[in-house]
């Protein structure tokens, strides 16, 4: 069985999380997901993020801190889904192109989105992190 790693980008501004609907082709197709995609040989996890988020939304990023990390199955393939924390570092005017919508959305709507199965654990992460940081204010 092949080994990949695939990322995920999560940005946040105001509380709300971007999530992008993607186009209706392929295993995921007219789900939303977070942004990211596989990695390529030779490229770092950071890299791959940057060149994703200016192939899918034409957006320069930059790469903070991994917050989540998981194995899944798909198609023979073994992924491993490491999932950072990113914030804009150009104006945010997005281009789609492997999307057909864009939203911005709490950590309470995240639940009304058909989400990519693989991206489903980085809601339950992200609101452990979140339910772990009330309790400790």
């Amino acid at each position: 069985m092949e080994n990949r790693i695939t990322t995920a980008g999560v940005l946040i501004i105001d509380g709300r999380f971007l999530i992008a609907k993607r186009i209706e082709s392929g295993s995921i197709g007219g789900m939303w997901e977070f942004v990211g995609g596989k990695n390529r040989w030779g490229e770092s996890e950071e890299e791959t993020l940057k060149r994703e988020f200016l192939e899918e939304l034409d957006l320069a990023i930059e790469v903070e801190g991994l917050i989540h990390s998981h194995f899944f199955i798909n198609k023979e393939t073994r992924y491993h889904l490491k999932a950072y924390l990113v914030h804009l570092s150009s104006p945010f005017k997005p281009r789609l192109t492997v999307h057909t919508e864009l939203r911005w959305v709490s950590l309470n709507e995240l639940k009304e989105y058909a989400m990519a199965p693989s991206d489903q654990e980085i809601v339950s992460t992200l609101r452990s992190l979140l339910s772990d940081m009330d309790r400790d204010d």
